[in-house]
């Protein structure tokens, strides 16, 4: 899975999308993030299609992650996500998350996306928004283990008890929101840090979760900004960076609040 994909949150129209998608396959981006309630299935799988063949790229050589809506949560879990392959164009996923923990039907949805993990029509199982209490949960009844958790995660969120959880249990954590939904871009410090390397804020908020093994998938639509973040390799932060961009320890969660989930 790369580390690096491109987020498709509010993406919308299949001449946005295309032009998207085509700036990213060419400055290397191979994983593309979409989900039931971002309503571009469609178009990705589309603009996927026309464009892998420029690039020489089979369906091999993309890693395409989706989520089921938490609508669906439940019995419907199973059709959801045939939907979703359907609308893509593909016959598999490389990843298809729960999307949102619910209250209910946690476990009925869990079971039903592990029988299609049998049947190959989902290569890795995962959640987004789970917290360390609902992925043990999780552990304890599952027959497949998830793969992968996405969460918000940015220096005034880095979930370092949630990332330690992750890794002592063979978890990949994916921050979603890396960026703090914008409001760390004019940050002082992030700011400060990025003029030493004579490099962005988003790329150093980037690279600040890449550096930890954090998978990122920053959301952009505009070519100029998908190759900005794409530039996220070839610089390293030292620990007192590091530090300095994690201000005074003070959280702030951005987005949503599972932790309100039984």
């Amino acid at each position: 899975m790369p580390l690096l994909g491109l987020g498709t949150f509010r993406m919308r129209g299949l001449e946005n999308v295309i032009q998207a998608v085509d700036a990213a396959l060419e400055c290397g981006y191979r994983s593309f993030d979409s989900a039931s309630v971002y309503r571009n299935e469609g178009e990705l799988g589309q603009a996927l299609r026309q464009l892998m063949p420029k690039y020489g790229l089979s369906r091999s050589d993309i890693f395409i992650t989706s989520k089921l809506s938490p609508a669906d949560l439940g019995p419907g879990a199973r059709e959801a996500c045939l939907k979703s392959l359907a609308e893509l164009g593909f016959d598999y996923l490389d990843l298809y998350l729960i999307h949102w923990p619910g209250k209910q039907a946690r476990e009925e949805s869990w079971r039903a996306l592990e029988d299609l993990y049998d049947t190959g029509a989902i290569k890795a199982l995962g959640v987004s928004n789970y917290t360390e209490a609902h992925l043990t949960q999780l552990l304890e009844s599952s027959r497949v283990p998830p793969a992968v958790l996405q969460v918000e995660l940015h220096p005034r969120l880095p979930q370092a008890a949630l990332l330690h959880w992750c890794k002592e249990n063979g978890v990949h954590l994916q921050a979603y929101s890396s960026l703090g939904c914008g409001h760390l871009l004019g940050d002082i410090e992030v700011c400060k840090v990025a003029t030493a390397h004579g490099r962005t804020p988003s790329q150093v908020l980037l690279r600040w979760a890449l550096q930890q093994g954090v998978g990122v998938i920053p959301k952009a639509s505009t070519p100029a900004r998908i190759k900005e973040n794409a530039k996220v390799w070839d610089f390293e932060l030292s620990s007192e960076e590091a530090d300095l961009i994690k201000g005074d320890g003070t959280e702030k969660k951005y987005c949503w609040d599972p932790t309100l989930v039984a």
